[in-house]
This record gives C-alpha cells, structure tokens and sequence, in this order.
C-alpha cells in the first residue's frame, strides 16, 4: 500500500478513447491492465469521464464527436474494476467549454470540486494515469501541481495522440518542469 495520504487518479478511461472508439488513442487500452493492476494499492480511487452535451462547442471546431452523456461511447472501458472506484469526476458538462482537466473546465471558471474532495479526504499526493497524455493528463497533473499537491505520473500507465509529432514528448517535459514526477507502475507495486 502507498502512503495513506496518496491517491491514484484515473484519467478519462473511457471506450471513445480507447480502440474503435470516435478519438480513439493509439494503444489506449493497453492502460486499463496497468490502471486494474494498481488499484490493490490505494485505498482512494478516482476516475474521472469526459461527459458531454451532444451539443458541445469542442465538436465544431477541434475534436470528432466524443464521450455523450449517457452513451455507451461514454461508457467507462468494460475491463475496468469499476467496485474499486472510490469517486467518479464527470467533466466537460458545459457545452460552451471544454474541460480537459480533472480539477477545472479550460477557462479556470468552474471547479468540478476535486480539489476540495481530496483535501477532506487528507489526500496530498496524486499518482496519475490514463488518456490522454498529452490532453487531459497533462492539464489534471498541472491543475493538481497548482492546487498545492505532490504528482506521480505513472508513465507507463499513459498514452497519447500526439496530432503533432513530439506533442507526448513536450508535454512530459511541461509537466516535469511544473513539479510533476515521473514514476513506472512496477516502482509502486514494489
């Protein structure tokens, strides 16, 4: 078990990012084997699910139509262990703006609440996951640094779409710079 005060933070696992999803992330289901295999650890788990209006601003001019509500697209992947799911964040909910992280919509103007959650939880410190990395992990891991928490990004636990070549690459090193960490699954189930 890690520390008492860590939780482990699932980004957006979801059936439209994984295979033969409508954004699909290359190689994205490979990640729920990792994010199963990790639950045994943390006695906090949140997932979180891109949840959108079929009407949402995002599909007009930067994404395909992706995660509606009450879609099977929207559906968390069917191998995931949803019993050991501690809290579910739905995001993207406004159908003016996106909300790639887990903690605020794009703007900064609402609040999912996760933040104030975790802190009633005396949860401090984050192990990240999920898809994508270079998306909706990069903006939770930077949001979490921000709101004062110490981040573990699993590594081998992401994947990204990479539209531009070094976009997984970049991003990483964004994070680092930030305060993230970067850590494997194999160094937690140690």
């Amino acid at each position: 078990m890690v520390n008492q005060n860590a939780a482990l933070l699932l980004i957006d696992l979801q059936n439209d990012f994984c295979s033969g999803g409508n954004l699909a992330v290359p190689e994205g289901n490979q990640v729920i084997a990792v994010a199963n295999a990790l639950m045994p650890y943390f006695k906090v788990i949140i997932a979180t699910q891109d949840w959108h209006p079929i009407n949402h601003s995002s599909f007009v001019s930067l994404w395909p139509v992706h995660c509606v509500q009450n879609t099977k697209s929207a559906e968390f992947h069917p191998a995931l262990n949803l019993s050991a799911i501690t809290k579910i964040v739905q995001k993207g909910t406004d159908q003016h703006i996106d909300s790639y992280s887990a903690f605020y919509d794009n703007a900064h103007l609402k609040s999912t609440g996760l933040t104030d959650w975790l802190h009633e939880k005396n949860i401090s410190i984050l192990y990240v996951m999920g898809l994508a990395t270079d998306y909706c992990v990069k903006f939770s891991c930077m949001d979490a640094i921000n709101d004062g928490f110490t981040v573990y990004l699993i590594e081998d636990g992401c994947r990204g779409v990479n539209l531009q070549m070094n976009d997984v690459k970049n991003a990483l090193h964004e994070m680092q710079e930030q305060g993230v960490r970067l850590v494997n699954s194999a160094q937690i189930k140690k």
